[in-house]
């Protein structure tokens, strides 16, 4: 069973469709027992940085969150579910995200030449072999949707990049978890192939530094 985090913040159900398209069994929850039991686990989420950790906050997902990746369960963050893995971000100043990896979020620069907030179709570079991107093929396109960018401070667990005047670390791998700023779920086949394999992948285990 995949547990698709429930915490107001949107786009939730496309995720669902998604995996039961490809025959996946999930549950919608914020039932911290029930993401706790899962398989595997999803943060899905379109919005604010600062209101996305409040409400995490407020029903306790965010030391569930914390919990689960210790465990080792394969967890993957999607969109701002990606953001809040991280220490803060620009959006909101003076909040602090989950602080599960390192690594900031900054606002795509205003640029005559380019729209803000990014919306739309963008392909991917492959700096490092992620296990999310088996089967899809370098410079795949998918959708994004987001004005804020990962800049993550180890450059090892970047598995896909994107160019949008910047350089925007575009998914991320560290043991058990998975995080892309794009959707899958809105990506056609090479984001319903990611999902396959973060669905089927066999070699997640906890990151090293993981809290107990």
């Amino acid at each position: 069973m995949i547990a698709i985090i429930d915490y107001d913040a949107g786009n939730i159900r496309n995720v669902e469709h998604a995996l039961y398209h490809l025959g996946q069994r999930c549950t919608v929850t914020d039932d911290p027992a029930v993401i706790e039991d899962a398989d595997r686990v999803i943060l899905p989420g379109v919005g604010a940085f600062g209101a996305a950790m409040d409400t995490l906050r407020a029903k306790g997902l965010d030391e569930t969150i914390r919990r689960v990746t210790a465990a080792g369960t394969p967890f993957l963050g999607i969109c701002l579910g990606l953001q809040l893995l991280f220490l803060e971000s620009e959006e909101s100043p003076g909040v602090k995200g989950l602080g599960i990896l390192d690594g900031r979020i900054l606002r795509i620069p205003d640029d005559a030449s380019l729209k803000v907030p990014h919306i739309g179709w963008n392909s991917l570079e492959h700096p490092n072999s992620g296990r999310l991107f088996k089967g899809v093929d370098n410079g795949s396109f998918v959708y994004f949707v987001h004005s804020y960018y990962l800049r993550a401070d180890d450059p090892a667990i970047v598995t896909a990049t994107c160019d949008y005047g910047v350089t925007v670390d575009a998914s991320v791998e560290s043991g058990n978890i998975f995080a892309c700023q794009f959707h899958p779920e809105k990506s056609g086949e090479p984001g319903l192939q990611l999902l396959r394999n973060f669905a089927s992948d066999k070699n997640a285990k906890p990151r090293e530094d993981a809290l107990c």
